[in-house]
Formats: C-alpha cells, sequence, structure tokens
C-alpha cells in the first residue's frame, strides 16, 4: 500500500512539476545569427559579450523580454553549458545516490509546482529566450526551460532545505561624513559557493531593456535575477540570506525581486513597494543604497511579514541576521544570531570600517579583504567570522553618485578590482572591435596576499580539504602547516584520521581543533561528537 501511495505521489509531483513555456508572438529574433568581428568578440546588432584581461565576461543586451534572453543565450550559449555542468556536478558531489537524485527531483518539483505563478511574465519571457540555447545534455532534470526557470529558485531551495547558509555575505554602506569625498560607497562580499568551477566563469551583465531602468549585475551564464547590482538612477541592491523554516510550497525567487526593483525602481520607496508585494518563502535581507534619497536601508522580509531597518546615520552595516524592531526577536532570528558567524562577523565589521573612514572605494576594498578576527585576531584564514571567507563567488563596490562599480576578479575578491562607469558603457551604442568597456585607470590593484606564504599555505591545506571530500589521500601536516591557526585545518586532519581508524591522531586533531575560534555553533558540536566518538573506541579496545 505504501508503494503505490508513493508512486501515486511521484505521478503527481511529475505531473504539477511540468512547466510549459510562456507564449511569445514575435519569435523572428530566433533566427538572428551571432556575428564574430573581432577575435574576443561576438555580438548581435548591438549586443555583444567579450572576456576582459581579468578572466571576467562582460556581456550588454538589450529590447523586449523574449528577445534580450534569445540575445542572450546566443552571446552566451557556452556559458550556460558550462555553468549547468558545474552546478550539476556539484549536486552529483553533494548527493552521490542516483536514486536520491530523482527523490531530490520530486522534492524540488513539488517545492516549485507553482513557481510560474510567482515570476512575471516578462521574467518567464526573457528565461524562455535564454532556454533556446541551453544544452540538450541535461534533459534528465527537465525541460531547457523548466531547468532554467527552477535554477533561479535554487538559492531560495537550498539555504531553507539544509540550514545550508550558501549565501552567508557581508554588505555595507557609508555617506556623509563617512565618506572621503560625501559620496555614497557600498561594498558587498556575495560569498556564495557550490563548487569552484561554478565560480570560474563571472559574468559583469549591463541591460538595457525595453522598459524600465538600465542596470548592471554581476551574475553567471543562464541566471537573469540579480544578487548584486546598480541601476542608472543610481539604485543598488544586494541579498543577505537570513535563516528560514523549511517551506512547504513555492513563491517568488529572491533574486527575481532583487531583479525587478533594479529594474523598476528608482528610489528607496519605490524599492519598498516592489518587494512588499511580493510573497517569498525564504528569509532575506536586501540592502538598498539609493543616489535619490542619498542613503541605504535594509529591507528585511520574511514569508510572512517584513521590516524596513533605517540606522537614521550616516552609515549602514549588513550580515545574516535582522536588526529591524520588528523581526530581531523572531525566533529564527535569535537562534542565527547566537549559534551563526553573523553577530562576530557583524562586530568584526564595525571595528573595520570605524579604523578605515572616512571611506573610499580602496578602502572599502580592504574591508572587504580583510581576513581577521575580532581585534585583529588571527582566526585562520577561510573563517567564516572573517568579512574575507576566500570562499566569495564576487565583490563589489558601488558609487551610486557617480554611477561606477567595482567588480572583483580571482581568485575571489583577491584579484584587481575593475571600475565600470554605467554611463561610458551604456554610451556604447554597440562594439565592432574588442576594446576594454571598464576604466582599468581606476582599477584597484591585487591583494598583497597573494604574494606571500600565507597564501601558498592556505592553498595547500585548500587542497587537503578538497582532497578528504573526495575520499583522496590527505597530507595531515601540510594540511596543519599551512592554515594552523584555523579550526578546520585541524578538523579535516581528525577526519582522515577518523576514517583511517586512527583514533589517538584524531582525537588529538580534535582537541586542537577545539582550542580555537569555530565559526558556529553546529561547527562545534560536530567537533565535539566526534572526539567522544574517537574516545570511546579507544576505550573499547
Amino acid at each position: 500500500m505504501l508503494t503505490v501511495l508513493l508512486l501515486i505521489f511521484c505521478a503527481y509531483v511529475w505531473n504539477v512539476s511540468e512547466i510549459d513555456p510562456p507564449p511569445v508572438q514575435d519569435t523572428s529574433i530566433l533566427s538572428v545569427q551571432v556575428a564574430q568581428p573581432d577575435s574576443n568578440l561576438y555580438t548581435i546588432g548591438d549586443n555583444w559579450l567579450r572576456k576582459d584581461q581579468y578572466g571576467n565576461y562582460e556581456l550588454y543586451v538589450s529590447g523586449k523580454p523574449f528577445e534580450r534572453g534569445v540575445k542572450e543565450g546566443k552571446l552566451s550559449a557556452f556559458l550556460i553549458a558550462d555553468q549547468e555542468k558545474a552546478f550539476t556536478d556539484q549536486i552529483k558531489e553533494m548527493v552521490p545516490s542516483t536514486s536520491y537524485q530523482k527523490f531530490l527531483r520530486y522534492v524540488i518539483g513539488f517545492l516549485n509546482r507553482d513557481l510560474e505563478e510567482h515570476v512575471d511574465s516578462e521574467y518567464q519571457q526573457e528565461i524562455y529566450g535564454i532556454s533556446k540555447s541551453a544544452s540538450d545534455s541535461f534533459q534528465w532534470i527537465g525541460s531547457n526551460y523548466e531547468r532554467l526557470l527552477n535554477y533561479h529558485a535554487a538559492h531560495d531551495i537550498g539555504h531553507a532545505l539544509q540550514g545550508m547558509m550558501l549565501v552567508g555575505c557581508t554588505s555595507f554602506g557609508a555617506w556623509g561624513d563617512k565618506t572621503s569625498n560625501g559620496a555614497m560607497i557600498l561594498g558587498r562580499n556575495f560569498d556564495f559557493y557550490v563548487g569552484d568551477e561554478f565560480a570560474k566563469n563571472k559574468i559583469v551583465a549591463f541591460y538595457a531593456p525595453d522598459k524600465g531602468h538600465k542596470f548592471m549585475f554581476v551574475t553567471w551564464g543562464g541566471f537573469t535575477g540579480v544578487v548584486s547590482g546598480m541601476n542608472d538612477a543610481g539604485l543598488t541592491v544586494t541579498i543577505n540570506a537570513a535563516k528560514s523554516r523549511i517551506p512547504f510550497s513555492t513563491a517568488t525567487p529572491v533574486s527575481l525581486v532583487a531583479r525587478e526593483i533594479l529594474q523598476y525602481a528608482g528610489n528607496i520607496k519605490e524599492a519598498i513597494a516592489i518587494a512588499k508585494g511580493k510573497e517569498m518563502f525564504v528569509s532575506e535581507s536586501f540592502l538598498i543604497g539609493s543616489a535619490a534619497d542619498h542613503k541605504a536601508v535594509v529591507l528585511e522580509k520574511t514569508p510572512d511579514d517584513w521590516d524596513v531597518y533605517d540606522p537614521n546615520s550616516d552609515h549602514i552595516l549588513c550580515t545574516n541576521h535582522y536588526q529591524g524592531p520588528k523581526l530581531a526577536q523572531q525566533e529564527l532570528n535569535r537562534e542565527q544570531m547566537a549559534e551563526s558567524a553573523s553577530v562576530y562577523r557583524y562586530q568584526r565589521l564595525q571595528e573595520l570600517l570605524q579604523g578605515q573612514y572616512p571611506l573610499s572605494p580602496e578602502r572599502a576594498a580592504l574591508v572587504l579583504r580583510d581576513r581577521a578576527g575580532l581585534q585583529g585576531a588571527d582566526i585562520g584564514n577561510g573563517n567564516e567570522k572573517a568579512v574575507n571567507q576566500l570562499i566569495c563567488h564576487h565583490s563589489i563596490i558601488f558609487m551610486p553618485d557617480s554611477l561606477r562599480v567595482w567588480v572583483s576578479t580571482s581568485p575571489w575578491q583577491e584579484g584587481p578590482y575593475v571600475c565600470y562607469d554605467l554611463k561610458k558603457v551604456f554610451g556604447l551604442k554597440g562594439m565592432t572591435k574588442d576594446a576594454p568597456v571598464a576604466n582599468y585607470a581606476l582599477n584597484i590593484s591585487a591583494d598583497s596576499f597573494l604574494q606571500t606564504a600565507a597564501y601558498q599555505g592556505f592553498l595547500k591545506f585548500r587542497n587537503n580539504k578538497q582532497a578528504l571530500m573526495h575520499h583522496l589521500p590527505v597530507d595531515t601536516a601540510a594540511t596543519i602547516q599551512g592554515n594552523p591557526r584555523f579550526y578546520d585545518a585541524y578538523r579535516v586532519a581528525g577526519d582522515y584520521c577518523r576514517d583511517k581508524t586512527w583514533y589517538v591522531a584524531a582525537a588529538n586533531y580534535y582537541r586542537s581543533a577545539l582550542k580555537l575560534e569555530i565559526a558556529t555553533i553546529a561547527e562545534r558540536k560536530s567537533i565535539e561528537h566526534k572526539l567522544q566518538e574517537c574516545q570511546k573506541k579507544l576505550q573499547a579496545k
């Protein structure tokens, strides 16, 4: 009887999770071909894609929703395929069982069963246009359109289902007396990690839609939602995840809420009005900076409620907990503040900013690159309690008053920050030969940390951590020597020794880890549990 019920449930989920593409009246754009006027430049009319000298891709698209989607898809088809492979490979690594992968597909299908009802037709058409260039190699997940639409909710489902906090970000803003010339400066690290390959090909996208504001944002192949961006009115949006309950139905993906704000809001009031009207199924903070208002606020939103945190000051900070009077005392938020790295990182951010005022883009980069703990303590490289966790997909600095933005280059936020002037980029009117579109003269230099022995040591630690995850041999000595103040180096060495049944060595590593600055309560409890397991094994001998 149970088997029959499961089969009926799976059939139901399969049926309700099938998503039909939106109707499109004019599909003539599908016949347009990509031109290559230069070795590193691809164009469709005045739309273009190129790769800069630092490794980031730069994309410009314009037009109506389906039209710009098709053009983006055609220009970046190879990036969409690479990104989807990276994403699905990471899923297979995290969930190696093929049967569980199929079950997961049913679960996600059930959660996203009404997704299209919560996505505006404009964005459905745009995603449908992009999907026309998606690879057919991933049909085992769903149709091209279903997959790309569902990927826009991946962030929401990931951190809600498992409390994964894949997006444990840090952001801030300053203006008035807190900046070198009184102009607004905002910065953020987007600490989203689903594997090195996923972060490999970043796209700095510039959109000129037929309706609303022109805007830029940092993204990846096939993804038209926004996690970090600024429009031509000097309005910025960045998102920071908050703790959420497990959802049982879908709503509007956070990135598409941020996208609509960026495209259709010119000030804070308009941004709040857009977000208020959206139903979301996870909790999120939106740091919104506005040149028109000459200030920034944090819009805090849960599936059930919302609030606006306005410090009524000349600066603002945001990590991964709520600060407004309405949501700060929410049970999940109190848990987040007590058990995660969010409060510690917030306090470190306060220290750093206090030492860097009056802020400039260069000083903002110093804050975003800081790897230390409170009062400059050495807590190891890669600690989640640090502002710079050495995992970020991208880091970005905005100056809304002048419409300038600085985007990080690999590795993480350690490479040069490349400066773009939105007025210059949107004034290009097409490209006929490959040439820089950024203002390299205003770039922020690479972090000197890249030239140190500590950086090389971190890479050795990281390689060994990856080896452990792939069940390969781990050099425990190199792991510890490469990052001696990071608790996770000892955890990695301990896990490897425990897998080898070397319980004495494993217990010693776990004890060492517990003496250091551990990022979260859950990680501390996990290490304590492993230590107890080793002690029981030794006592049983």
